[in-house]
């Protein structure tokens, strides 16, 4: 069982990059982590949000293979509680020969194309965050997770 995090570009805060190289780091105590980061879209700034969300599906669509289980981060997704998305993420690890892929796409969120082939959608929240933000803050969930299923001293209700 494998947990992969695909992401559209590369996180420029060194504070952040800290942070999610941190969570990285205890998530892989607890399962098969391996981060992919996909280029950002070259002369973005020239083309249309359409248009870049097109090239960053075209990057993403070979990450949203049947074979595994596809979460697409989306503010439209379904939002938990961390103690819900800990059973959520429990009950996915359980499932018969399927790894679990999480994506959060570029700046201007994701194609319809990758939304549909997702298994599901989760948000975070109903505020928008910047998309380099939303990786620490998802990590961070995460491990959370891990944290709450193994009945460890980290998350406090």
């Amino acid at each position: 069982m494998k947990i992969r995090f695909v992401t559209v570009g590369k996180t420029v805060e060194n504070y952040l990059v800290e942070a999610c190289s941190e969570y990285e780091k205890r998530i892989k105590k607890y399962v098969q982590y391996e981060q992919i980061v996909l280029r950002d879209i070259k002369n973005a700034a020239n083309l249309g949000f359409d248009q870049v969300k097109e090239q960053e599906a075209k990057m993403l669509e070979p990450y949203m293979a049947p074979s595994s289980y596809r979460i697409v981060l989306d503010e439209h997704g379904t939002e938990y509680t961390s103690v819900k998305f800990a059973e959520f993420v429990s009950k996915k690890m359980v499932s018969p020969g399927k790894d679990i892929t999480f994506v959060i796409g570029g700046p201007y969120g994701l194609h319809p194309r990758i939304l549909a082939m997702a298994d599901c959608s989760l948000s975070l929240s109903k505020m928008t965050f910047s998309h380099q933000m939303v990786r620490l803050i998802f990590l961070e969930q995460l491990y959370r997770a891990f944290t709450i299923m193994r009945g460890e001293p980290y998350h406090h209700e």
